[in-house]
């Protein structure tokens, strides 16, 4: 009898120490994907719709935000709004894919990405950036799990996990808009 409570004690603890370690085990394969621009990979760590409705949400706040007051009170503002509100939402989805994802953690301008230009091959190619390099690691509760990381411009991004189960997804990316 008591092995079987030493047994169960054991993979009680051996759960917890796995479900705690667990997003810095899935912020490792991120960082590891990405590094690899292995978007198959990536998309194996990320909750697509619950992330692509967080950004959808945040850049349709940020354009609401910047019109002002005046646009939004006139009804030819409100009808452009809304308008351009539905083209965030085009853009996000179209965006907001493994490899637009690994792109944006790489730090490539979007601006890059549509001008067609072909990657460096062999030799010239530049070594992978660590897009988590000096992030701060965060608990607010047993599911949920952030890692902040500043832009250029001091700015903080935070990459927010989530825990379904045992597993841990990036769900979320708050941007500094």
């Amino acid at each position: 009898m008591k092995k079987l409570a030493w047994l169960s004690a054991l993979i009680a603890a051996l759960l917890l120490a796995y479900t705690a370690a667990g997003p810095f085990l899935t912020m490792h394969a991120i960082r590891d994907a990405v590094q690899r621009e292995d978007s198959r990979a990536l998309s194996k760590q990320v909750d697509f719709p619950a992330l692509r409705q967080s950004l959808r949400l945040q850049l349709s706040d940020a354009l609401v935000r910047r019109a002002g007051v005046d646009v939004q009170s006139s009804l030819l503002g409100a009808l452009a709004l809304q308008a351009a509100g539905g083209t965030v939402g085009t853009g996000v989805d179209m965006m907001v894919t493994p490899v637009g994802l690994s792109a944006l953690m790489r730090g490539r301008r979007l601006w890059d990405l549509s001008s067609g230009a072909t990657p460096p091959v062999g030799g010239e190619r530049a070594p992978a950036s660590d897009p988590l390099a000096d992030a701060h690691w965060r608990y607010h509760s047993p599911s949920r799990f952030t890692a902040t990381v500043r832009d250029e411009s001091g700015r903080p991004i935070v990459f927010v996990l989530t825990r379904k189960g045992l597993r841990w997804r990036l769900s979320d990316i708050q941007l500094p808009l």
